[in-house]
């Protein structure tokens, strides 16, 4: 990870092909190439959804799982190499124990939405699931390392917590319960009724 970028306009992209943190090059849409812009759009999502009043405590976890997408996406660049250590998965498994035991018991489905806060994280969700699939991808072609997997994995539970305890927090005036999906099997009971 010496080699930094000096110039971003290169023009070696123009053929289809990137390189890679290892120096070798390969093609855009490569599995690796998309497992890596992927976890790149998804810190790009928390980057906004940093942009929102939050509470202090969740800011700070946001900001340090964005450093550690980072390394994923250094782990990612260079086949072969570690960046993203177990410790990590620990750190998001103590998070989601604490901040779940906050929340009522879900009783229903909720919608993605809320607070302007909790549904940039629902979100920031999605995009995670969508880079643990390209992750998943990349490992049934090429050897991957065990822990982004988990990483991802466990990132997407967090921030589902995370858009739940934002709504509860109601730090932008709109917030305050999750948005309960109504099923048809509810309306049809209420319109009986």
């Amino acid at each position: 990870m010496a080699n930094r970028l000096t110039q971003i306009s290169t023009r070696t992209g123009d053929d289809g092909s990137t390189g890679l943190g290892d120096g070798t090059r390969t093609r855009k849409d490569a599995l690796r190439v998309q497992a890596l812009g992927d976890v790149d759009e998804l810190n790009s999502s928390l980057g906004l959804l940093l942009c929102e009043p939050l509470p202090e405590d969740l800011r700070e976890l946001l900001v340090t799982i964005q450093h550690q997408l980072f390394n994923l996406g250094g782990e990612l660049s260079i086949p072969g190499f570690e960046l993203l250590k177990a410790d990590a998965v620990a750190q998001l498994d103590a998070a989601l124990a604490r901040y779940n035991a906050t929340l009522p018991r879900l009783a229903e489905f909720i919608l993605p939405g809320g607070s302007r806060s909790a549904a940039l994280a629902h979100v920031s969700r999605t995009v995670a699931r969508r880079a643990e699939r390209a992750l998943v991808a990349l490992a049934a072609a090429e050897t991957v390392n065990e822990a982004p997997r988990q990483y991802l994995n466990r990132l997407s539970d967090l921030l589902f917590v995370l858009a739940r305890t934002l709504n509860r927090a109601n730090l932008d005036g709109l917030g305050g319960d999750d948005v309960y999906w109504h099923s048809q099997r509810l309306k049809s009971q209420s319109d009986a009724g």
